[in-house]
């Protein structure tokens, strides 16, 4: 799909539940930033993290020096208009 039909149809899509809840977590953090580990301590799943990425709710933020292999990501704008909806 290219970007400007992306674009178009972003705005009807929604995130499912698992991303909606790592997203959020997002909302009060210092830049956006999103966390690689759920509230028990399990990592994220990578395809959340992708799926998140691929609709342009999250971007990658930086490399993990650490773990190359984990993506450290944050908000986008888009991200935030979804909790900025009524």
């Amino acid at each position: 799909m290219s970007q400007a039909l992306k674009e178009i149809a972003a705005p009807s899509l929604m995130p499912t539940a698992a991303q909606r809840a790592w997203l959020m977590r997002g909302l009060g953090q210092p830049g956006g930033k999103l966390p690689l580990f759920d509230r028990n301590g399990q990592r994220v799943n990578p395809k959340t993290v992708k799926a998140c990425i691929d609709h342009g709710w999250a971007e990658p933020w930086f490399a993990n020096p650490i773990k190359p292999d984990w993506l450290v990501c944050k908000l986008t704008p888009a991200g935030r208009g979804l909790f900025a909806r009524a």
